[in-house]
């Protein structure tokens, strides 16, 4: 009964860790509140790394993430993704709706993400819609939920 327990938990974690990777690499445009670059690479079949370099406020934020990725609803490359990250961003207060006047910010803080992406098979292109909260630590000390995006990538 243990071998048979074994055989199907192993079957079950096989299952489980099936690819969700359509593609190796992947780098586009990320368009929100915050505009900007992305670049994704798959370190294994469910785990990728993202860097993002995106603009708001007239100022510049450099955000990476570790992802999880996961087939969405049983249908052939639709995935959707979870994962956290960090990010280091550089602003000026007269353009921010948070800062003082004539001050510079550096914020330093955590993101976290929850996405959902598609690949077609026609084109080597991806789209993902995601939702990107933050918390800095550093400089301006507050939470940003309003880091949703819509991302369109080449991948290779």
């Amino acid at each position: 009964m243990k071998k048979f327990l074994a055989i199907i938990t192993i079957a079950v974690l096989f299952t489980a860790v099936a690819g969700a990777q359509d593609y190796r690499n992947g780098i586009g445009l990320r368009g929100g509140l915050y505009n900007g670059l992305t670049f994704k690479h798959f370190l294994g079949d469910k785990t990728a790394v993202e860097l993002l370099g995106s603009t708001r406020w007239s100022g510049f934020e450099i955000t990476g993430l570790y992802e999880i990725h996961n087939r969405a609803f049983d249908v052939d490359r639709l995935n959707w993704y979870y994962g956290i990250g960090a990010h280091v961003g550089f602003y000026n207060g007269d353009n921010t709706s948070w800062g003082t006047a004539g001050t510079g910010y550096t914020v330093v803080g955590v993101d976290g993400i929850l996405g959902l992406e598609y690949n077609f098979t026609e084109l080597p292109i991806n789209i993902s819609l995601d939702w990107k909260p933050a918390f800095n630590f550093i400089g301006y000390s507050h939470f940003w939920g309003d880091g949703g995006a819509l991302s369109i990538r080449y991948i290779w």
